[in-house]
């Protein structure tokens, strides 16, 4: 089975907010039906057909091109990477299958006879991880820590070194910009509207002389996520203070607006951020770089766990993310974040709100 469609946004913008399989129908956006997919071929990198693409020489009849497929169909050179290389650690079972499937089907293709060498192997075993890796890069986005490992590499069996194989289009320019932002500018992970999948979003604070108001925007209608927001704003304006002596709530109007870098829609999990990015934005006093904080609070300032610390993380880490602000109620889950992505952060912890924000804002 071969699907083909296209996407209806440029490349590098849907692999930061979105996936390469969202324009599937909805009824088939499932992580299981997916992982079935033994590649997903770049058709960007295909150039449009010219006339100078065609041949004037002797071609294949279609049918019997058919016939020769299906008589094809009975061999298998599935075993040629077996004879120069051995695939990396982080491929599954079904990952396997995949890449064995796709450089046979190259091989017959190319070297229908079975004469071919070990580099003839290596340029189709290539080309089969880097499909399948692509196949894996949304999986990991839409299934989340269950598709983690998508580190491909294959071991040359001569020489023990070992390839990784990359997709061109999961590099380069970050969600999250180097270097420190702008007072009042936060970014955080949580789940959206009512979808289970998480998201990064963006808090934008901007303060101005006023009377204390607040106006919201980025939300819509979501009146979930707006309630979030105004218990931490009610929660600034009692606890302020605490933070800066200096703060005097009542002579500054405030607009903070969300941007939902994922599309996952307005959460309800903004209670916490909202009071460290108005004290951000009241202090004029940027948090520190490539910053993610983690976590929430009650109206009372309790505050509440990480719901998937795992998942969040690794939002976080494709995100651009190198540094993690997590509360002490999630020091329980670390044992179930793999060690190499825990290892990509600079970590701190917080205990209470006021803590939160000394330390995003770089106070210790």
């Amino acid at each position: 089975m071969v699907f083909v469609g296209n996407i209806n946004q440029p490349v590098d913008t849907l692999v930061k907010t979105s996936h390469l399989l969202a324009p599937f129908p909805e009824a088939m956006i499932d992580s299981a039906f997916f992982d079935r997919f033994h590649g997903y071929i770049p058709s960007w990198e295909i150039p449009k057909m010219r006339p100078e693409f065609f041949t004037n020489q002797f071609g294949l009849i279609v049918d019997y091109f058919a016939e020769w497929v299906r008589e094809m169909r009975k061999r298998s050179f599935a075993d040629a990477i077996n004879k120069y290389f051995k695939l990396g650690r982080d491929l599954n079972q079904r990952d396997t299958i995949a890449v064995k499937h796709t450089v046979s089907g190259l091989l017959k293709l190319i070297y229908p006879h079975g004469e071919y060498g070990k580099e003839a192997v290596r340029k189709c075993l290539e080309y089969a991880l880097e499909v399948r890796h692509r196949v894996k890069e949304q999986l990991k986005k839409i299934g989340g820590m269950e598709f983690y490992d998508v580190h491909f590499s294959y071991i040359d069996l001569e020489t023990s070194e070992e390839r990784f194989i990359s997709v061109a289009e999961q590099g380069g320019g970050s969600l999250i910009p180097d270097g420190p932002l702008n007072p009042g500018v936060l970014h955080t992970v949580a789940t959206g509207g009512n979808d289970s999948h998480f998201g990064l979003y963006r808090l934008e604070t901007q303060v101005t002389s006023g009377s204390g108001s607040l106006r919201m925007s980025g939300l819509g209608s979501n009146s979930k996520a707006k309630e979030a927001i105004k218990v931490g704003f009610d929660y600034f304006k009692a606890n302020a203070s605490g933070v800066s002596a200096s703060v005097k709530v009542s002579d500054h109007d405030y607009h903070l607006h969300v941007v939902e870098l994922h599309n996952t829609g307005p959460s309800t999990a903004m209670t916490l951020t909202t009071f460290i990015a108005l004290c951000s934005g009241v202090l004029d006093k940027p948090l520190q770089g490539q910053l993610v904080v983690l976590g929430s609070m009650s109206l009372g300032g309790n505050v509440i766990p990480v719901e998937n610390l795992a998942e969040s993380l690794q939002v976080a880490h494709d995100a651009g993310a190198k540094r993690i602000l997590l509360p002490m109620a999630s020091v329980s889950d670390i044992p179930t974040i793999p060690g190499e992505l825990f290892a990509k952060f600079q970590t701190s912890f917080y205990s209470d709100a006021r803590d939160a924000a000394f330390k995003a804002l770089g106070v210790e």
